[in-house]
């Protein structure tokens, strides 16, 4: 088995796309939830507050690769043009040549051309339907328009597993490398953020409509909580093999050893917190840790009722009490395909700075979570060489990484 480690990390979010900036909002203690006038038009929609990426403008990119994207693939790219510089590697000839493939995935596709072909068939007219529509709302639109803009060879996975999407991407990125499939992948997660999106959530009782109110919510493992807020954004890392990763001098951000991954197999939109807690083993077996190991949780922590009592219950059974846990969807929303490859990087950084951010808006956790080690206030002052990221998906998709400073 080859050892897997991670060079470059960049994103699109809604708290920013540089590390530093990202940090400073963090240490704020401030999210970036606001209230959406656009979905005003949405008369049954009953959230109206979201986490939109305000100041993404995208790039000036040749006509021949934009013509393919809409939002989430644009999303998608930016953030991989950001993972690719930071890793040394954005116009090194190696990343074309078949040594670097792409796991990448998001909800789905981008909501534009869906419009369109829903009017195609409401009325029978075909304008807006055009020769890339198809390429800019299929499910995997994320990933082949990563590898073309980049001239990527290597194999690709799409990972279109709605809140796992970026959290898989990692994991299959991973296993490529470490059984010498490829020697590099860029892997990470997209989503965009429309009316749509938010209504699934919102049919299902699932979303905070705390309108008049954006900055209190969500409030993961809160007793007040009362739903997910929807977000957007795009987060990219670059894994590549050790050996050759250390023969090119490249920085090093960390390793990933551990990845689990597994399906409750029981109901499509209830948690089911034994097999949670299973998928947090396999992380663990993969990575040959002890549980007391972990010093520090990323949690999944949507701000649902079931969601969080169940991956609490999970997270106990597996780590015990006495683990820092906090979520950083209370900053940026639930960035669905996005959150996993989010909060993957945004784990390796704090670990990196030995401060890691609390969950905003936490204030009376609910007595039916399990316990465990909040971490709420300023944040904390953490010293700890392995993290855990957690995320769980419709269908009854669990997954969970483990990264190792270098």
């Amino acid at each position: 088995m080859k050892r897997v480690v991670i060079t470059g990390m960049g994103g699109i979010t809604a708290l920013g796309h540089e590390w530093t900036q990202i940090a400073a909002r963090l240490r704020e203690g401030r999210n970036a939830v606001r209230r959406m006038p656009e979905w005003d038009y949405f008369d049954a929609l009953n959230s109206r507050i979201g986490c939109p990426v305000d100041d993404f403008v995208l790039p000036d990119w040749p006509r021949r690769h934009t013509r393919s994207m809409g939002r989430v693939a644009q999303l998608a790219v930016a953030a991989s043009e950001h993972a690719l510089r930071d890793a040394g590697l954005l116009d090194d000839a190696s990343i074309r040549d078949g040594r670097m493939g792409v796991a990448y995935g998001s909800s789905g596709g981008s909501i534009e051309p869906v419009r369109v072909v829903g009017k195609m068939l409401e009325t029978g007219s075909m304008q807006g339907v055009t020769a890339t529509s198809y390429i800019q709302m299929m499910a995997h639109t994320t990933a082949v328009n990563v590898g073309v803009f980049f001239g990527l060879k290597g194999r690709i996975i799409p990972t279109s597993s709605a809140c796992t999407s970026g959290s898989q991407a990692i994991g299959y990125g991973f296993e490529a490398i470490q059984h010498g499939k490829q020697t590099m992948m860029l892997c990470g997660g997209a989503e965009e953020l429309s009316g749509p999106g938010a209504a699934v959530f919102d049919t299902l009782f699932a979303t905070s409509t705390r309108n008049d109110e954006p900055s209190l919510t969500p409030r993961p493992f809160d007793r007040a909580r009362d739903g997910l807020v929807v977000g957007e954004g795009a987060t990219t890392l670059v894994l590549e093999e050790y050996e050759h990763a250390k023969a090119r001098g490249a920085t090093i951000h960390a390793e990933v050893i551990g990845f689990g991954c597994n399906s409750d197999g029981t109901h499509i939109t209830q948690p089911t917190r034994e097999t949670m807690a299973v998928a947090m083993q396999f992380a663990l077996d993969d990575a040959k840790l002890a549980p007391e190991a972990i010093g520090y949780v990323s949690a999944h922590g949507t701000a649902t009722d079931r969601g969080d009592i169940a991956e609490s219950h999970a997270t106990a059974s597996v780590l015990g009490a006495r683990v820092p846990i906090s979520s950083m969807k209370s900053y940026v929303g639930h960035t669905l395909g996005a959150c996993g490859a989010l909060e993957a990087w945004w784990a390796i950084r704090m670990m990196q700075d030995g401060w890691f951010a609390p969950t905003i808006n936490l204030v009376d956790v609910d007595p039916e979570c399990a316990e465990l080690d909040h971490v709420i206030g300023d944040g904390r002052r953490i010293q700890t060489d392995c993290v855990m990221n957690n995320n769980f998906a419709f269908g009854g998709i669990n997954t969970s990484l483990i990264f190792r400073a270098c």
